[in-house]
């Protein structure tokens, strides 16, 4: 059998490919599988913003939400094509806080995290601003305050692509079905789940990371004896046909005292969610529920002149977040930071759970999960902690003022608008893709939409992609454009 591997790490969602490129990177070998596809469940299922959380504030989350704020700079800088910076729109009325409370929690806000980049809060006049346009005129004034957008499957590819380019073997599509110590070591069996081929490979420790599945893979693959719970928290989203004209955001409380958000999407929809509800069940039957809709609806009408009827809606999303059960009442109010457990009997292969968490954080939460373990790993040989915050993902090394530069250069030869696509989803590797052409006749079949036969080859090359829905779903959203046909043709071409 070959040299054991430092890390085994089971989940391949945010968390376990931030973990992975991490330890990859200081010099520990890992290993990575994840029983679907690459950032398919829960970080897949986002409401695609890298913030701060303003909620968390009215919870002292002081820490988490001083943590996610020194993030987003840090994020943006090192992804500039998948993060960007949006402003959003909070209508004050009569049923939120108070006007000067909600300025302290912005002034909190604007400072706790050392912004240098990102605007800050500013008040808006909604009778003349072209936000309040479309609000009903009862909302007459706004604050305004900064956050950023992330692509958050590709997001979760990168990291893994970058894993894999320093070494790490990722294996995505291949389930962890049983695990052991035995002689100072995991010996952990993984099953392919396209080919069925069963291996073992050996493993200095193990990280759960298995999202939803954590108490699943813990008591059931790992068979250990744990008090930890996790409660499960589905949050769903609908999309309908864009409602605005500008590209500002809008952050709603409901009469329930949940916020929500609606966000411009995919140049021609608005994003609205999310929802949070205990959620019991298998996580992969996961699905909005008429209910859901309903409630989204009925809370965007509030504010919006035109209503939001479930008529509108053009495609849902779910997804079913693994929070640490502090014992919250509602779902709402469950603690949003991740938990790290460490079983290292003494001895023996140490065992690491990874519970909650927010997408915002995950590179963090990596850095937490490798000082909890690295005293029961050989020393580090590579780079030092904290290299993830300067080094660029791929794709991403240009500067965040740059985008425009990028798009620019492959307008030459694709359509400024699939110019822009491109620099939006791959950055720099997007020249991988245009590599030799000299106009689309070059890239091969359109697919549909303006997909090419080249960029397909290159998210199954380089992207591990293996189906229509990974790229129509994940490793883009095109699947608001194509048809049932197109996606048929996409799956040919992934063979040919």
């Amino acid at each position: 059998m070959s040299e054991p591997f430092d890390i085994a790490i089971i989940g391949g969602g945010i968390n376990g490919a931030g973990i992975a490129r991490d330890a990859q990177g200081r010099g520990w070998r890992v290993h990575l599988c994840e029983q679907s596809d690459l950032g398919g469940a829960t970080s897949a299922s986002s409401t695609k913003l890298i913030h701060g959380g303003l909620r968390y504030l009215e919870h002292y989350e002081f820490r988490l939400v001083r943590e996610a704020l020194m993030e987003r700079e840090v994020l943006w800088k090192i992804a500039p094509h998948i993060i960007w910076p949006l402003r959003f729109i909070l209508p004050h009325h009569a049923g939120l806080r108070p006007a000067w409370l909600l300025r302290l929690g912005l002034f909190l806000y604007d400072h706790l995290g050392g912004r240098k980049l990102l605007p800050a809060t500013r008040v808006v006049d909604l009778r003349t601003d072209p936000t309040g346009a479309v609000l009903k005129p009862e909302f007459t004034r706004a604050f305004e305050y900064s956050d950023c957008w992330v692509e958050d499957s590709r997001l979760v590819v990168l990291n893994a692509a970058d894993a894999q380019a320093l070494g790490a073997t990722i294996a995505p599509r291949t389930r962890c079905t049983a695990a052991e110590r035995r002689d100072g070591l995991w010996h952990v069996t993984l099953q392919n789940e396209v080919t069925g081929a069963v291996e073992t490979i050996q493993a200095r420790s193990v990280i759960n990371a298995a999202g939803p599945w954590v108490a699943q893979v813990l008591t059931g693959v790992l068979r250990a004896n744990t008090r930890e719970k996790v409660r499960l928290v589905q949050g769903s989203h609908i999309v309908v046909p864009r409602l605005t004209a500008h590209d500002r955001c809008y952050i709603f409380q409901n009469a329930d005292s949940r916020i929500f958000f609606a966000i411009p999407y995919e140049r021609d929809f608005t994003l609205i969610g999310t929802t949070d509800r205990d959620y019991h069940g298998d996580p992969a039957d996961v699905g909005i529920t008429p209910g859901e809709i309903d409630y989204l609806c009925a809370g965007a009408s509030a504010y919006f002149r035109k209503p939001i009827k479930p008529a509108d809606v053009v495609w849902t999303y779910s997804g079913v977040r693994p929070l640490y059960d502090d014992g919250a009442s509602a779902a709402q109010e469950a603690t949003r930071d991740y938990v790290l457990t460490l079983d290292a009997p003494q001895a023996s292969a140490a065992l690491l759970s990874v519970f909650g968490g927010k997408i915002t954080t995950y590179r963090r939460l990596a850095e937490a999960a490798l000082d909890k373990l690295a005293p029961h790993l050989p020393a580090a040989k590579a780079k030092p902690k904290g290299w993830t915050g300067h080094a660029a993902l791929p794709g991403g090394d240009f500067p965040t003022d740059g985008f425009a530069a990028l798009v620019a250069e492959f307008s030459v030869i694709v359509p400024e608008k699939l110019a822009a696509r491109l620099a939006r989803a791959y950055g720099t590797r997007a020249r991988l893709i245009l590599q030799g052409a000299r106009s689309m006749d070059d890239l091969g079949e359109i697919a549909g939409a303006d997909l090419t036969h080249a960029e397909i080859r290159y998210l199954r090359d380089h992207e591990w992609a293996r189906s229509s829905a990974d790229i129509a779903w994940r490793r883009s959203k095109l699947g608001l454009r194509l048809t049932p046909a197109q996606l048929a043709r996409i799956d040919e071409l992934l063979r040919s």
